[in-house]
């Protein structure tokens, strides 16, 4: 009976994660253990993955002004079945890497992720779109050390893309973060890191 129980409990606390990996190493590098991590832990969990690799997809181009192409309205449709968006990057020049930057400048983009009402002129607000309520989280890496980050560069990367983007689709959004990540790093550290990752995963 209390089998049932979990069953149900799992079934009715599932979620389906979308994930979008943005390094360029597929198979061995520290963002590539947090994609994996991530993963493995959810699905214990009983949540579905749906997974994206950028760079094993295929390439989209930069904005043009073109019409959405079928493999950006196809990512949208996976996202609108999905509970949770999940990017992982490291940081490159205070941004996340321009794979992913140029993803979400195409499809978290408007009208389908945000629109504006017009009050008055040019003047208006946000009005979310197809992600309204949904969770967003962002897994970010770091070289430099956390007081360098936190105090000269004030968290820039995230915080743009939780003002600039995340925010204008009416998103939940948290933030796991990961300095030092240089080669040579302990397995002791390593290993604490992953537990962060599994605990992101256990409090969805």
């Amino acid at each position: 009976m209390c089998h049932v129980y979990l069953q149900v409990y799992m079934a009715q606390n599932m979620s389906k994660i979308f994930v979008v990996y943005g390094h360029h190493n597929l198979d061995k590098s520290f963002n590539q253990a947090i994609r994996d991590t991530f993963c493995t832990e959810a699905k214990k969990l009983g949540h579905e993955i749906d997974l994206v690799n950028l760079h094993g997809e295929k390439p989209i181009p930069f904005y043009d002004g073109s019409e959405p192409s079928e493999q950006i309205l196809d990512y949208r449709k996976r996202l609108e079945k999905s509970d949770v968006l999940f990017m992982i990057s490291p940081c490159y020049n205070l941004r996340a890497t321009a794979i992913l930057e140029n993803w979400i400048d195409l499809v978290l983009a408007p009208k389908w992720f945000f629109s504006f009402k017009r009050l008055v002129g040019n003047w208006g607000y946000p009005v979310a779109g197809a992600m309204k309520d949904k969770k967003a989280i962002m897994s970010m890496t770091y070289g430099g050390n956390w007081f360098s980050i936190q105090t000269w560069f004030q968290n820039i990367p995230f915080r743009r893309i939780k003002a600039g983007v995340l925010k204008l689709g009416q998103m939940k959004t948290s933030y796991i973060r990961f300095y030092e990540v240089l080669p040579g790093m302990s397995e002791k550290t390593f290993q604490k890191h992953m537990k962060k990752v599994r605990k992101i995963v256990q409090q969805l």
